[in-house]
């Protein structure tokens, strides 16, 4: 069974979970392998933990919200 592992910033909506877990979900399905068998595991990171081109995201993408 595919585990597909999605890392986010912290903060990520509820609702933009659900659409990256369905949108996940359908790529396999269109593979051939049944929804059941599909786990999607999301991680929300702090931005000060994420790097972006040298700098923590915090201080680089600090006008970028989470959806």
């Amino acid at each position: 069974m595919p585990i597909v592992h999605v890392y986010v910033w912290r903060g990520f909506s509820s609702e933009a979970k659900r659409k990256v877990i369905s949108g996940v979900t359908k790529v396999f399905i269109e593979l051939g392998i049944p929804a059941e068998a599909v786990e999607v595991l999301i991680h929300e990171v702090p931005k000060e933990d994420w790097g972006v081109g040298g700098e923590p995201a915090s201080e680089r993408l600090k006008h970028v919200q989470p959806p």
